[in-house]
């Protein structure tokens, strides 16, 4: 698979977007970044690349709250399975691990989700941010828990009905 990346100057840092013939297949952090594959080429006029960082813009900007770019993640049917069901999360808003698991008719799967989660390599564009702990509080996130909080007070301050960020 033919890989081509940019990187793009987000307010919670440099993101790495990689993306193939067909769809965006990783948002890699800033401590995410050390591995790149030699294979990979570096183009910022890869039409699914630009359409991504158009969209990441809009997202920081307050202006978009569903994207539209293509999205190709390469998973287990599992992790499949609850990246999909993150996507259902609506700009804005949150859930538990244990919602996720009601969702997918697993309530026994809570940690299984957990891990999913963690392995999430679209995160913002599969928004993994908007997963809290049950009690209210941040858990975990690729990007760290201060960029978590930044982009769900973004959200919030975006959204109709805010909520409340402890």
């Amino acid at each position: 698979m033919h890989i081509e990346y940019t990187h793009y100057q987000s307010p919670i840092g440099t993101l790495r977007l990689r993306a193939h013939e067909t769809g965006l297949v990783a948002v890699d952090h800033a401590n995410q970044q050390a591995h790149t594959d030699p294979q990979w080429q570096k183009n910022a006029n890869h039409p699914i690349l630009k359409l991504a960082t158009r969209e990441l813009q809009s997202y920081f900007d307050g202006t978009l709250t569903h994207f539209h770019t293509p999205l190709t993640p390469t998973g287990t049917p599992f992790q499949l399975r609850v990246w999909n069901a993150l996507l259902e999360i609506p700009y804005g808003q949150t859930a538990s691990y244990s919602d996720i698991a009601q969702e997918l008719n697993n309530p026994k799967a809570v940690r299984a989700i957990g891990a999913a989660n963690g392995r999430n390599p679209l995160s913002i564009f599969i928004p993994c941010h908007r997963i809290i702990g049950k009690n209210g509080s941040l858990t975990g996130y690729a990007g760290g828990t201060t960029n978590k909080e930044f982009l769900l007070r973004l959200e919030n301050k975006h959204h109709s009905s805010p909520l409340e960020l402890s």
